[in-house]
């Protein structure tokens, strides 16, 4: 009989984070910025099904990026969660805290298993108060880690090169339009040349708190993004060394990934 490979705990650790990372960078960027009036979500998506970015309860948004069909049981294992804890307790009690603290335990769990490969998802999880101050943006990664942001955070993809674009630009308080502006603006911004995304390309959403419904969540489609954005010029195609990887949904996912 054999003797079984040994790998020691920290280098079977290294690897699972290594495969995470690794699929998780083929991701397109998700970008969240904080506003005067809420908090927005972009992400470059031209699909029309298939989101990235939806609403989890009233004031709480859901974001991620990675392999959809891992993301979307996640997202949905959420809706869930806060339905039934609303209508058991009262609405109130559902809060982004508390969902990413639920996410982050399913994740950490699912990491530190030898039975099941790691998932290749981040996610952001976003909650908006009466005020700007009470704001709560969560990203959590996939070994579980939670991350309290504030003003802006990016996910997926060249988040380096984006994280470092909104550092430079970035203002708080501003307005929906200076957020969107800024946020595709970053989503383009590539180490080459920048980009213009089509604005049918883009995924766009916010938690608008003066929104008179209890629920927050509003997408933004193309018109409103076209009268936001303004005049940018001619788009560029997505393609050659400035694009982005698509997401890959894997194997186990209904539909094709985003193109």
């Amino acid at each position: 009989m054999s003797m079984p490979f040994y790998v020691s705990p920290e280098q079977l650790m290294k690897d699972r984070a290594d495969f995470a990372r690794k699929g998780i960078g083929r991701g397109r960027s998700v970008v969240a910025v904080q506003y005067a009036d809420g908090v927005l979500f972009a992400t470059e998506n031209p699909s029309q099904a298939l989101h990235k970015v939806s609403e989890i309860y009233d004031r709480i948004a859901f974001a991620a990026v990675g392999r959809y069909n891992e993301f979307e049981n996640l997202r949905i294992a959420g809706v869930r969660l806060a339905d039934m804890r609303g209508y058991s307790y009262d609405r109130r009690d559902v809060t982004g805290r508390g969902l990413a603290n639920a996410y982050a335990q399913t994740l950490g769990t699912i990491f530190s298993s030898g039975g099941e490969k790691p998932y290749e998802v981040e996610l952001f999880v976003a909650e908006i108060g009466d005020a700007a101050a009470d704001d709560q943006l969560y990203r959590l990664t996939y070994d579980g880690q939670v991350a309290d942001e504030h003003g802006y955070a990016v996910m997926g993809g060249a988040a380096d090169v984006v994280s470092t674009y909104l550092k430079e630009r970035y203002a708080d308080a501003g307005s929906l339009a200076d957020a969107v502006r800024l946020a595709v603006a970053a989503l383009g911004h590539t180490d080459a040349e920048d980009r213009v995304i089509a604005t049918e390309d883009l995924e766009v959403a916010i938690l608008d708190r003066t929104r008179s419904q209890p629920r927050k969540f509003v997408r933004l489609r193309a018109t409103r993004l076209e009268e936001l954005l303004g005049d940018r010029g001619p788009a560029t195609p997505a393609g050659g060394d400035a694009a982005p990887v698509t997401d890959d949904p894997g194997p186990d996912a209904p539909i094709a990934p985003p193109a």
